[in-house]
Formats: structure tokens, C-alpha cells, sequence
């Protein structure tokens, strides 16, 4: 006899959701480093076992074994070709063990990457990504999609956006949260609730994350601003280390009585995430079957409208700082790069700063190199030019070793301290040095950082909400002429300035023909440009510049007028020469130059501004 369909049954009863499949497969000895995707080709009979344990608990919706079954997940197990594989087989199993009893859900999870406005993926590309997933499941005869552990509304609402295209199967959609109730990005559920809604989502809900308390007060709030059918699979409590093992310690019956108030709050989807087993299903089943048919509020008590924030005025460009007044009023402007001191002592560095604010230069860049060695951080090396030398800082700030979250509180840290000026940039990896354990970490690249900061900039923090007054941030991109690439140095400088960029610094122009290029490139979209000037000291610093830095093209012309300075014992004062000759050069093609210059440079380097001076 065939089931009715999903959501008619949903309308008319509570439906069981079944729990962890990952927490089930590693019990049976599978390693965290493999992929459990995978797992329904090479293991077949390990995942259905999991699926019938789960039907016999008495779930009566159960997930394919396809939670990260999508390309770019796929990819880092070499697996890549294989996403029709897995997810068909991955339907079929669950489909093998539901037979006619319960329904079948295509779990669908994040890419794993990020997507605009924070990363450098479209959300078309991510959209394109998760058809082919949907197509696969589809084929292998799901009942319905449940897209879950979402932590970024725009990337489920392109997992939405793909199922909508292909299918008008129910969706259920889950976000995942914080014990605050707000996404792990920042948006509250008054914000996505109704989104879900809007974007056409069946079922709308929170999973993951949390454990059940947690979770019912997020799921009071979404039952307050949606008339959606709400579903809820918390894990089995916070995890715990112990002897080396990360464990779920709340009980079946724990569960069991947190699923009673969910119903009550109007969910009807009520399940499981990690940490549960087919015990803690079997509890929460028998709860559900104990309850009156009439007992939850279908769908939670009306929708309630939710005021959006209140426009908030951004400040003008010019008002910002004096390095932005210059770039609004056209003026050229000088600005020279000086890296942060090692160690704490910083009073050599703010007394340059003195000397170049007596010079008439504009801005001191505080690039945020790697720190292969103990430097101190560009943002205190920024406040402190800011208070103590007289002259603006520009904070070159990277994505580098900083969360989503965490770079937000930098930023309006800087704010705070008087910072106005950004340059900002997705960073280098940390380079081996001295620390060789020392590791990488990247949640968002120099677009989404953008799009971070112009949300500042209108008064509104990552998650959307307001933040009081708007920051005041001069926003500032990196860009590249001599990018290997120049289509895709044109593209990603085109995303910046859609995000909000307002002037952008270049990579050492060596090659002047080279900007010339790129400028008629971007000239659509053309923003002040600031083209940075780097004095080539030796002929060794020109042959690595030339063969070993990335993305910089020194023309051979250059680096053989260096080797025949170097042969009369003349190398620093030719390359000084070369950099005032690009200087002039430059003069006509963009608003402003950046020298870098090191402490056993600095005079000389300086010279350069006379020319532009």
C-alpha cells in the first residue's frame, strides 16, 4: 500500500525523523577521515544495516546517506565523478529499507566552501552544483528533500533554488544555529524564518549544533514570524571529551521529553541529529504516538510581520577620513608601506611615521604579513601610527587565521580605536618559518571581507541586524595587473566593487604597459587606484622578484639594466633610478602610489616621492 503523500501526512499527524547516520557509522568502526558518502558504494550493507535499525526504532521519515555527497565535497576524497553514483545509490538503499513504510528524505548538506557575498563562489555556480546532486537523488526515488546544516541562508537558498528547478517534491529546509538562536553566520530566525518561507520552502526548521533546550527557544521565536510546518533535530546535547573521545551524553528519555515541548511549539518534522541512535528515535517515537493527534499546534500560532531594521544613512565618502576626502576631491596621494615592527617595541615605526607625516606623505599601509616570525599584529601597529605619529593609518587587514565572526569583532574593534582606513585582502598562507606547525585557516576571501564591511558601513552586522550607528570604513581592494590570469583578476576586482570597494592598491607595477592593460580592462568599473612602487635594492632582489614571487612580472629589460648597475657596484642607486622612472610613468594613469620601503631603505626609497611631489 502506498504512503500518502508527505505532507498531507505531516498536516494530519507528527512524523519521526531518524538520527545520526555518521555517529552510527563510526560506532561500526568507520574512521572519521574516510567519506561515509562513499560508503554506499564500497559498504552498501553497513549503511542499510544503519536504515533498517532506524525504521524498526519507529522513524517514519529516514535521510539517504548523501549529507556531503556534493561535488566539491566529493573532490577532496578524489571522488568527484562519483556524485551520481553515491547519491543514486544512496536513494536506492534508503528507499530498499523504507519500502512502503516510511519515507524517504534526500539529505542534502552545505558545499563545504563559501559562497558570494562571502566567498568567491556564485550562487548560480553553488545552484549548478547542487542540481547535479538532486538530479542523482531523484533518479534514485526519493519522496521528498531535506536540505540541512545550513549556517549560510544564501547557500540553502541556492540548495532551494535547485530543488525548486528540477522537482516540486516537499522541502523541508534547516538552518543551524547558536545558543543564542541565531544562525552560525549571525541571522536570527525572525530573519530566516520567513526567507525560507518567501524562497518556498515546505517545512522549515533548525538542526544540529544545539542540543534540545537550546534549540526549543529557537524554535519558539521561528513559530511567532512563519505559518510553515516547523521540524526540529537537535544533536544529543553539547559533546563532551572523554578519555579522548568527543561523546553525546543526553539521554533517550532526555529527548524523548524535549520532543513532547517541541510539539507543543508547533513543530511536526521532530527527529534527531548528531549523537543520536536508533534508542534515543525509539524514545522520541513513543512519545510522539503518546501524544494526542490534536495535541501540537499545527504550523505554531500566526504569523507575526517583523519590522526590517531601519534604514540607516551610510556616511559620506568624504567625511570618512582624510585619505578619503583626498580620493573624493581627485587629489594624487602618497602613501608608503612599512611592516610591522618584530617584537613589542614599536617606537622606530611611529617615529617614521613622524618623518613621512613632516614629508607630506598621506597614509601609512600596515600590510598583515604571515607571521613566520614574532611580529607584532598590523591592527596595533595601525593604532598606533593613528595616535601617536600624527598621520592616518591604512590597515591592511586579510581573511587569514579569522572567522566569519571574528573578523566582524576585529573590525568594529579598529572602529572604536579610530581606524577608518581598510585594505582588504583574502591573505597569503603562513609561510613555514620558524613555527612549521603552525596552521592556515580561511572562512570568508577579500570579496566576502567586502561585502563584511559595507554591511558595517550601512549600520547592519553579518547576520543582517542593526549595530547602532554605520562604521565609517574607507574601503580599500587589492588588485593585480600582472595576475597570470587577467580575466580572472578582471572578474573577482568587478565582484569587489559591486561589494562595496572604493579605491583599490596594486601589486608592484614593474611593468607599466602591463597596468595600462589592466586599467582599460576594468574601466567600467574604475575606482581610484593607488599603484604601489617597490625600489629594487639588489640584483638578487631583482632576480627573485622577477622568478619567485607570484603574480609580479619584472621585465627582462629591467632586470639586465640591474645586473649591469651590479657589475659597476651601482645596483641600489639603478634600481632607485628604475622606481622614479615608473613613478613618472604612473603620474598620469592613477590617483595616488605606495613606496615600500624597510628600515635599511628608508631614505632612499623616499626619494622616489620627489617626482610625484
Amino acid at each position: 500500500m502506498a504512503l500518502p503523500p508527505f505532507l498531507e501526512e505531516l498536516e494530519r499527524r507528527v512524523l519521526v525523523c531518524d538520527g545520526a547516520m555518521g555517529t552510527m557509522l563510526y560506532a561500526k568502526g568507520i574512521f572519521l577521515n574516510r567519506s561515509f558518502d562513499e560508503l554506499n558504494l564500497s559498504q552498501p550493507d553497513l549503511v542499510a544495516e544503519v536504515h533498517q535499525e532506524y525504521v524498526r526504532a519507529g522513524a517514519d521519515v529516514i535521510e539517504t546517506n548523501t549529507f556531503g555527497a556534493n561535488r566539491v565535497k566529493l573532490a577532496a576524497f578524489g571522488l568527484a565523478d562519483k556524485v551520481r553514483a553515491i547519491n543514486v545509490q544512496g536513494a536506492r538503499l534508503a528507499r530498499h529499507a523504507a519500502r512502503d513504510e516510511v519515507y524517504v528524505a534526500g539529505a542534502i548538506g552545505p558545499l563545504g566552501i563559501r559562497i558570494e557575498p562571502w566567498g568567491k563562489t556564485g550562487v548560480d555556480e553553488a545552484e549548478a552544483i547542487y542540481r547535479d546532486q538532486v538530479a542523482a537523488l531523484l533518479a534514485g526515488g526519493v519522496d521528498l528533500f531535506l536540505l540541512e546544516t545550513f549556517r549560510d541562508l544564501n547557500e540553502l537558498g541556492a540548495a532551494l533554488s535547485a530543488v525548486r528547478a528540477l522537482t516540486d517534491k516537499p522541502v523541508v529546509a534547516q538552518m543551524t544555529t547558536e545558543e543564542d538562536g541565531n544562525s552560525l553566520d549571525g541571522t536570527p530566525p525572525e530573519t530566516f524564518a520567513p526567507e525560507l518561507e518567501r524562497r518556498g520552502a515546505h517545512v522549515i526548521g533548525v538542526n544540529c549544533s544545539v542540543g534540545p533546550a537550546a534549540m526549543l527557544e529557537t524554535v519558539e521565536r521561528m513559530a511567532h514570524v512563519t505559518s510553515r510546518l516547523l521540524s526540529a533535530q537537535p544533536n544529543a546535547g553539547r559533546p563532551r571529551e572523554i578519555e579522548g573521545r568527543n561523546l553525546y551524553l543526553s539521554s533517550p528519555d532526555y529527548m524523548a521529553s524535549y520532543a513532547r515541548r517541541f510539539i507543543m511549539n508547533g513543530v511536526k518534522l521532530v527527529g534527531g541529529c548528531c549523537g543520536t541512535t536508533p534508542e534515543h528515535i525509539r524514545q522520541i517515537a513513543l512519545a510522539v504516538r503518546a501524544l494526542a493527534p490534536g495535541a501540537a499546534r499545527i504550523g505554531g500560532p500566526p504569523a507575526v510581520a517583523v519590522p526590517s531594521p531601519a534604514a540607516v544613512e551610510p556616511v559620506e565618502q568624504a567625511n570618512k577620513s582624510r585619505l578619503a576626502n583626498a580620493l573624493a576631491r581627485g587629489a594624487f596621494v602618497v602613501a608608503v608601506e612599512i611592516a610591522p615592527p618584530k617584537g613589542f617595541q614599536a617606537d622606530g615605526i611611529v617615529e617614521q611615521g613622524r618623518q613621512l607625516q613632516i614629508r607630506g606623505v598621506d597614509v601609512v599601509n600596515v600590510p598583515d604579513y604571515p607571521r613566520a616570525t614574532a611580529r607584532m599584529s598590523a591592527l596595533s601597529t595601525a593604532v598606533l601610527i593613528e595616535q601617536h605619529a600624527g598621520i592616518e593609518a591604512l590597515l591592511h587587514y586579510s581573511c587569514r587565521d579569522r572567522n566569519l565572526l571574528g573578523i566582524q569583532s576585529d573590525l568594529l574593534g579598529a572602529h572604536a580605536m579610530g581606524v577608518r582606513n581598510l585594505l582588504l585582502v583574502t591573505g597569503e598562507p603562513i609561510p613555514r618559518g620558524t613555527y612549521p606547525d603552525a596552521t592556515t585557516v580561511f572562512d570568508v576571501d577579500s570579496i566576502g571581507l567586502t561585502n563584511v564591511v559595507t554591511r558595517l558601513n550601512h549600520g547592519l552586522d553579518i547576520g543582517g541586524k542593526p549595530i547602532g550607528a554605520p562604521t565609517a570604513f574607507l574601503i580599500g581592494v587589492a588588485a593585480n595587473p600582472s595576475a597570470r590570469s587577467l580575466d580572472e583578476e578582471v572578474r573577482r576586482f568587478e565582484y569587489k566593487v559591486e561589494a562595496g570597494a572604493e579605491f583599490a592598491v596594486t601589486s608592484p607595477v614593474f611593468d607599466v604597459a602591463a597596468l595600462e592593460r589592466f586599467l582599460a580592462r576594468v574601466a567600467h568599473v574604475r575606482i581610484p587606484v593607488i599603484a604601489g612602487i617597490q625600489p629594487l635594492e639588489s640584483l638578487r632582489r631583482a632576480e627573485y622578484m622577477a622568478n619567485e614571487v607570484p603574480g609580479v612580472q619584472v621585465p627582462h629589460t629591467l632586470v639586465e639594466r640591474m645586473r649591469a648597475a651590479d657589475a659597476a657596484g651601482a645596483a641600489a642607486q639603478e634600481g632607485l633610478a628604475i622606481a622614479r622612472e615608473i613613478a613618472v610613468a604612473l603620474r598620469g594613469l592613477v590617483q595616488g602610489i605606495q613606496v615600500e620601503v624597510t628600515r635599511r631603505n628608508f631614505e632612499t626609497a623616499l626619494s622616489v616621492l620627489d617626482v610625484v611631489r
